[in-house]
Parts: structure tokens; C-alpha cells; sequence
């Protein structure tokens, strides 16, 4: 039986998000994630919002501008996939949104928004980091038929490869210092948003652009993404950074 390039990108991710991550900070893993989930499923974007033993939801990441701004919406209105799938912590399966869709009904402010950002269905699948902590990965589509049934069960495989691997390196670590890592990972992500808009300024290229330069050059050099983000918050560009190809996914 043949094997096609899909199945190959699929092994190449699973080897990635498991063999590969254990010198990643928990931030970068997530990055990680995201990118394979855009490149390998019928999705526009995907993000990941986490929701801590307080209670409290919070976003962590995106695959663009558009997911972030449409993840701090949700946040915001108090409405939406992420917030649904994150308090469940189980599958949200597909929800058309338009006029007179169930998506309009359930999310009736939310879905405006995502009309207007050009996504016309979503789903969500959970991401188990430990017993404490749920992170919930959100699929948004430009299609009303997407993500089918196979890219959901896809999306859950390489997420329970991910959150097995991220209890793996807990395992050994008092509850204390899990919470902490988490609260590490929120402030990273902040920092990272301030890189961004710095370096985009500094480049004169966009803020999705800026990301895909300041994730290429640290995973080239085997540093951390927040390591390098706050060395340019700081006004220290490595040398380098401006001429980093484009790569494919952020």
C-alpha cells in the first residue's frame, strides 16, 4: 500500500510533538501544535485557551492574528466554542455559523464576529495537560463542511500524543510547580505579543510575519521562543533574525 504525504506529515508530527519536545519550554509544544493542525487539517486557524483549577479561562495561543483576535473576543463576550469546549473538556463537534445555523443561536454575539473574520464553521477537541488543567484546542474553518469527522479524530490523536507527552515531563513535579509552569506559559505568551509587534516594527513586515520570523529563528537555533522574544523586547535583534526565511504554518 502506498503511502501518501499526508500520512507522512502526520508521522513527522506525531515524532515532532512527542520525540522532539522534550527540550521545549510548554508554550513552544503548543506553537508547535497549532502549526501542524493548520498544515495537515481543512482549517483556517486553530487556537488554545486554558482553563485553570480557579476556574478562570484564559488564551494561550493561535496559528494567526485573525485566531487570536477572535480567541480574546470569546473571552471578552463570555461566548463561544472556546469557552464551551474549555468548562466541558470534551469534543465540541462541528458548529455551522450563519444566518439561522445552530452556531447563531448558541453564540448569537460571537458569531458576527466570525462571520465577519471569514469563519463559517468550528470545533474543538480537549487537550488533558494534568487533572488540574484543561487546555482546549479550537479548529475554525473557512468551510461550512470543515473539519469533517476524520480531521476531528486526527486533532484528538495529536493532542493526547501532546498532553501524554506534557504529563510525562510532569510526573515527577509537585502540583505547586505545574501551576507555576502554567502561569509561566501565560506571561510568555504576552511576552511574545510584545516581540512581535516590536520586531514587525522594527522589519516593517506584519505581525504574522514577525511570528514566523521570531519562531523560525529560535527553533533553528534550539531556543526557546520566550528566551528569544525577550531579547528583543529589549531591543537585542540577533543577528539574523531580519533575513529568516518564511516558512510554511507560523
Amino acid at each position: 500500500m502506498p503511502t501518501t504525504e499526508r500520512e507522512t506529515l502526520v508521522a513527522e508530527a506525531v515524532i515532532d510533538l512527542t520525540v522532539h519536545a522534550g527540550g521545549r519550554d510548554f508554550l513552544d509544544v503548543l506553537h508547535d501544535l497549532t502549526a501542524h493542525l493548520v498544515t495537515l487539517l481543512d482549517v483556517r486557524a486553530v487556537g488554545m485557551t486554558i482553563l485553570d483549577e480557579a476556574g478562570r479561562l484564559d488564551y494561550l495561543t493561535a496559528s494567526d492574528e485573525m485566531c487570536r483576535r477572535l480567541e480574546e473576543d470569546q473571552l471578552e463576550l463570555g461566548e463561544g466554542p472556546c469557552v464551551d469546549s474549555t468548562r466541558t473538556g470534551t469534543v465540541l463537534p462541528r458548529v455551522a455559523l450563519g444566518p439561522g445555523t445552530p452556531g447563531l443561536r448558541r453564540w448569537p454575539r460571537f458569531t458576527p464576529r466570525a462571520l465577519c473574520a471569514g469563519i463559517l464553521s468550528v470545533a474543538a477537541v480537549p487537550l488533558h495537560v494534568s487533572d488540574n488543567m484543561l487546555v482546549a484546542v479550537n479548529l475554525m474553518s473557512a468551510t461550512s463542511g470543515a473539519p469533517t469527522e476524520q480531521d476531528l479524530r486526527l486533532a484528538q490523536l495529536l493532542a493526547d500524543a501532546t498532553g501524554a507527552r506534557l504529563q510525562q515531563r510532569q510526573v515527577l513535579r509537585a502540583r505547586d510547580e505545574i501551576c507555576d509552569q502554567m502561569e509561566t506559559a501565560l506571561d510568555t505568551r504576552i511576552v511574545i505579543e510584545q516581540a512581535k509587534g516590536a520586531l514587525a516594527a522594527r522589519l516593517g513586515v506584519d505581525v504574522e510575519e514577525a511570528f514566523i520570523r521570531l519562531r523560525s529563528h529560535a527553533r533553528a537555533r534550539q531556543q526557546t521562543l520566550g528566551d528569544l522574544a525577550t531579547h528583543v523586547t529589549r531591543g537585542a535583534v540577533p543577528s539574523g533574525l531580519g533575513t529568516v526565511p518564511r516558512r510554511a504554518g507560523p
